[in-house]
């Protein structure tokens, strides 16, 4: 193709020819895809993702979290200032259920533990001075000494002595299912200048005596920590054994068409650590508590196994737009054409055997020419089809009517 093919073809214009096929099938096939077209628009895109709103995803969000309960185990009573990690109450805390205790360690030298790797040793040459181990439990003094019980040698360490010392375990799970759990949420989408809270209470003393239900108790975000473990499908007396985190999820799916009251939060629990991992399993963490003894520091060595709920918050909050409305409307009625864009080209390359259609599809018309269109070619267009008919639309073409004569454009006298 030249230049001047080239400048005709840019200059070239097209214009959609209306050309009416009479054919049941292709005709029913023709309006079932507009059906189709337009109950998708109006049953999923408008009805149930509502394509007519403005939308905001991710609420900002704040949480504060209450614990309150006492418990007892063997030696001690324990109340939430001990058994709630940490103490300030956001979107994530623990709750001990089981505690291994080693008492009195003092700051002082003492065999390294028997299951440190490297730690075994037959002579001073085997430990290297100021030596440390990532497993271990302290710095080498270059020393090997008996291990306690007389089973063999290790290296000898400066650490927090006994480090293998025996540890008491004591467990809290006996009223810990009975904790409650105040959960305080607040939401903001800041697109829309809206904000609500999971707490709306007609009374000031409503929190004190209420529980949390879906149904009549809504907005009393006040739960049984064994309420949240069972919720999670999980066995409490199993969890607080081992550890574990569980997850409260609040979603806020607001339609802010619809009156303020209808937006409300929606819980939901699930455990979120791998429940049968083989390798550390469960939830655990160690701490300390310091004191003097006969002017020694000495501490308490505990490891703990406990319970963490993490508050996880999401929503999405939408409200009616001009802008939305229009981009969705103008998606509809441009896939209305769908089926007519599918129709052409079964008609094209399946069913116009004898190119009747084509010849008056597609027509060429010239500035100043006064003769009858003539079509743009006389072959047939390439088709995936070939020449093979698509089951169920070889219709002949004798039940079309035939091409009409060409119009005269001679002047006529009368």
């Amino acid at each position: 193709m030249g230049v001047r093919g080239c400048l005709r073809a840019v200059s070239s214009y097209s214009s959609p020819q209306v050309v009416v096929v009479r054919n049941g099938h292709l005709g029913t096939a023709y309006r079932a895809l507009q059906l189709l077209v337009l109950l998708y628009f109006t049953g999923y895109v408008f009805i149930i993702q509502k394509g007519y709103q403005e939308r905001e995803m991710g609420p900002e969000s704040s949480i504060i979290t209450k614990v309150k309960g006492v418990t007892q185990s063997p030696s001690k009573v324990w109340d939430v200032g001990e058994y709630v990690a940490p103490p300030e109450g956001g979107s994530t805390f623990s709750i001990l259920t089981r505690v291994d205790i080693s008492p009195a360690q003092a700051m002082e030298t003492c065999p390294e533990g028997r299951a440190v790797a490297n730690a075994t040793c037959s002579s001073d040459q085997d430990c290297v001075p100021r030596d440390t181990d990532t497993s271990g439990h302290g710095e080498r003094t270059g020393r090997c000494v008996p291990q306690a019980g007389g089973t063999g040698k290790s290296c000898e360490v400066l650490a927090w002595c006994p480090v293998d010392g025996d540890s008491i375990s004591e467990s809290l799970a006996e009223m810990a299912s009975q904790f409650t759990v105040l959960i305080k949420n607040n939401i903001h989408f800041p697109r829309f200048g809206f904000s609500k809270g999971n707490i709306q209470a007609s009374e000031s003393g409503y929190l004190k005596s209420c529980m949390f239900n879906t149904t009549s108790a809504l907005y009393c975000p006040i739960f049984k920590l064994g309420f949240l473990v069972e919720q999670a499908g999980e066995d409490f007396a199993e969890l607080a054994e081992k550890g574990g985190v569980i997850g409260v999820i609040i979603s806020w799916n607001c339609n802010l068409d619809l009156p303020d009251a209808e937006c409300n939060p929606h819980y939901s629990f699930r455990r979120l650590d791998p429940k049968g991992a083989l390798a550390s399993q469960g939830y655990n963490y160690r701490f300390a508590k310091y004191y003097n003894w006969n002017g020694t520091r000495s501490r308490v060595l505990i490891k703990a196994y406990g319970i963490r709920v993490d508050v996880i918050v999401h929503g999405q909050a939408g409200k009616f737009s001009l802008i939305p409305t229009i981009i969705t409307l103008a998606t509809a009625l441009t896939s209305v054409g769908l089926g007519s864009f599918v129709c052409d080209w079964i008609l094209l390359c399946c069913m116009d055997k004898e190119q009747r259609y084509s010849s008056r599809k597609f027509e060429q018309v010239s500035p100043g020419s006064q003769d009858h269109p003539a079509p743009l070619s006389s072959e047939r267009p390439a088709c995936l089809c070939g020449a093979v008919p698509m089951d169920g639309w070889d219709v002949p073409y004798s039940h079309v009517p035939p091409l009409p004569a060409p119009v005269s454009h001679e002047p006529t006298c009368v």
